[in-house]
């Protein structure tokens, strides 16, 4: 019996001899290939900046840092992602509020952003769930309003677009994911991107133990050319020449990933648009989008999620359930004192989702077998 998981990454012998290439020359950690591959990345999505990391989560930490969180600090999210998104918040002593997501697009409810303000917020964080582009315009209305910095999880959203524009050009902050079933690998690693040069240079800073060489930011001038300053404290958050490498390898890629992904949507949309037990994933209503499908998640009506579950997992599906809302983690109910029905949206997404398989290494074979 074949397995087919939910996603997985497409290693090809062009990556493989990229990579090589790096392990053959006199840098692996922190050498050109780092810069070339957040240029690349930078050039693609429209940003200006963009600075690497050596994952998604260490990569929020930055944001989240840049972003001004500090003790008590509140920042509105949702409460439907990986635990990563409201956990890097809490690394810098901020408070995660979370608001329900709309049933329409399965991201956060803009229309229910506002009542959550108070004096102590500073950051709304939208999550791009599955790879559908939040509306970042509504929210961009809102944050300059309150005078609050947007940092975008787009770890779903490499290569969405919404309005003509790509990911990653109109949040202050706008943060990526390179793990294995993300559009592009670098086995682990992530990227923060932004237009702002004084958020671009706290970023630097932070992931390199809050040390600088730069001159022009230096206390001290002319001591010589070994002088350095740590001037915050940090963390060792640097993805390698090795990692860059194959990102670069990858980017080469990203627009026939990203349409085989949409493609797979496709096919699946059509299969399932008149099935009365499965709904299909929401897309985005914005001119000129592209939805990313990171995932597709299905909701399963009039049925067993579990049962429909294992017996997908017993057919050699390997279905995933994403996600269990932040808000029902034993952590955060302790924490913050969550009840079961804080998030009804939310909640009932969890109780009805299940994510089929989507990666663009699967044939037409593979998906009309999960089809079938």
């Amino acid at each position: 019996m074949k397995t087919i998981p939910y996603g997985r990454q497409w290693i090809d012998d062009g990556d493989i001899a990229e990579v090589i290439d790096v392990l053959k020359s006199d840098y692996i950690t922190q050498g050109p290939k780092v810069k070339e591959f957040e240029e690349i990345v930078a050039s693609y999505t429209g940003a200006k900046y963009s600075v690497a990391f050596s994952s998604g989560t260490a990569a929020l930490h930055g944001a989240m840092f840049a972003a001004g969180v500090r003790e008590g600090t509140e920042v509105i999210t949702s409460p439907i992602t990986f635990v990563a998104t409201s956990n890097a918040i809490m690394y810098m002593g901020g408070i995660p509020v979370f608001v329900d997501i709309d049933p329409k697009t399965y991201c956060i409810n803009i229309d229910k952003i506002e009542e959550k303000i108070t004096s102590k917020t500073k950051v709304i964080a939208p999550i791009d769930y599955a790879g559908f582009p939040v509306d970042i315009r509504r929210i961009r209305e809102i944050a300059n309003k309150y005078d609050l910095i947007i940092v975008e999880d787009a770890a779903h959203a490499l290569g969405a677009m919404r309005y003509g524009k790509k990911v990653g050009e109109e949040a202050d902050l706008t943060v990526l994911s390179f793990h294995p079933v993300k559009h592009i690998t670098t086995g682990e690693g992530g990227m923060v991107l932004t237009n702002n040069e004084s958020l671009y240079y706290k970023l630097m800073l932070f992931r390199t133990h809050g040390i600088t060489k730069d001159k022009r930011f230096l206390e001290k001038k002319d001591v010589g050319p070994w002088y350095y300053e740590m001037q915050v404290l940090g963390f060792n958050y640097r993805l390698t020449d090795i990692q860059s490498a194959l990102g670069i390898s990858q980017m080469k890629k990203i627009e026939k990933f990203i349409q085989r992904r949409n493609e797979i949507a496709c096919i699946y949309d059509k299969a399932f648009a008149d099935h009365k037990n499965i709904e299909c994933p929401p897309k985005p209503p914005y001119p000129n989008s592209r939805h990313a499908y990171h995932l597709y998640p299905i909701r399963i009506k009039r049925k067993n999620r579990r049962n429909v579950f294992e017996a997908l997992r017993k057919k050699g599906i390997w279905v995933q359930v994403h996600y269990i809302p932040v808000s029902s983690q034993p952590y955060y109910r302790k924490r913050f004192g969550y009840k079961d029905d804080a998030f009804p949206n939310a909640e009932k997404l969890y109780e009805e989702e299940i994510s089929i398989p989507m990666f663009p290494k699967m044939s037409d074979e593979d998906v009309e077998y999960v089809i079938d």
